[in-house]
């Protein structure tokens, strides 16, 4: 085939491409203007736009060189990953506004997951708005892990500071380590 005949076989495929995504994008504003909920219109405004844009990219990079067109497939890449995840943040705010009608949906998969969220108790931490650390304790301080496994007549323990006699950072019954003074806010196991 000559180089005439490849020029003209690119540029009826570009032309058919861009006319199928000028189709495709046309059927999508159709789409968005017809169709009577917010969940048709946002699939009509995603899904053929999408694949419009696509087309039209990939005819217009028919015909391009090869530098130039591999800019194009970055922007195919772009669309295809910033669409749907707008159409998905546009029909969570229009759920949770209310703007659609919860019992014209088949499955209503983020109303449970609403639901579970109300109910759950949600504690804050120290350092967050709301958070004043642990209960019973002043904001800001540390909690204090209280060991429960310590009797009165062990001989290796002190009772007045909680840290073993025994061998340093051992974790035994009634001996301290230095991860349980920090874990107290004591100090004593900082060096």
């Amino acid at each position: 085939m000559s180089a005439a005949g490849l020029g003209n076989t690119a540029d009826v495929v570009s032309a058919v491409l861009l006319l199928l995504g000028g189709l495709s994008c046309l059927l999508g504003a159709l789409g968005l203007v017809r169709l009577p909920d917010l969940p048709a219109r946002l699939q009509a405004t995603t899904k053929p736009q999408t694949l419009g844009l696509l087309l039209i990219l990939v005819g217009v990079a028919v015909r391009l060189e090869f530098e130039n067109a591999s800019t194009l497939v970055l922007v195919m890449m772009f669309q295809m990953l910033t669409a749907p995840v707008i159409s998905q943040v546009v029909g969570r705010s229009a759920y949770r506004s209310g703007a659609i009608e919860r019992e014209s949906l088949v499955v209503d998969d983020l109303g449970v997951r609403m639901e579970a969220d109300a109910r759950a108790v949600v504690v804050p931490r120290d350092g967050e708005p709301g958070g004043d650390g642990a209960p019973g304790q002043p904001p800001g301080a540390t909690l204090r892990l209280d060991r429960t496994d310590r009797t009165e007549d062990d001989p290796d323990e002190d009772p007045a500071d909680g840290a073993g006699a025994g061998p340093a950072g051992s974790d035994g019954p009634g001996r301290g380590s230095d991860g349980d003074r920090r874990a107290r806010g004591d100090g004593a196991g900082e060096r």
